[in-house]
């Protein structure tokens, strides 16, 4: 199956409309996406510096469109998109029990290879 990027799915969800995905990052989604063949619901994309904090969160890797939280609603889903994502090339995921964490921050400095749980 085909799978293509809506970019109102990656919009800040506090409704400012802030949504500036790296392309370069979208390009590996996508591929994520048609390896794991499943529907990817995106729970976290952009997010505008306000919304960044209010969510708790220090890091820039939403904030600079590198990142996103995907939706994953059962361990079969959950082990597609992590196929899908390492198949993909990306190497470092966060792993809660209703999302996964991706992001490309290894381009700004961060330690490739890691695999974290929340």
């Amino acid at each position: 199956m085909k799978y293509f990027i809506i970019p109102s799915e990656f919009a800040c969800k506090c409704g400012c409309g802030f949504n500036e995905m790296k392309p370069d990052f979208l390009a590996k989604l996508i591929s994520a996406r048609e390896i794991s063949d499943v529907s990817y619901i995106i729970n976290s994309g952009c997010r505008c510096e306000t919304h960044n904090k209010a969510v708790g969160s220090s890091s820039k890797n939403h904030v600079e469109g590198r990142a996103v939280d995907i939706k994953a609603i059962d361990s079969q889903t959950r082990f597609k998109i992590l196929k899908g994502l390492i198949s993909a090339g990306f190497t470092r995921i966060g792993i809660h029990e209703r999302f996964i964490h991706v992001d490309n921050m290894e381009v700004e400095g961060l330690p490739p290879k890691v695999c974290w749980v929340y």
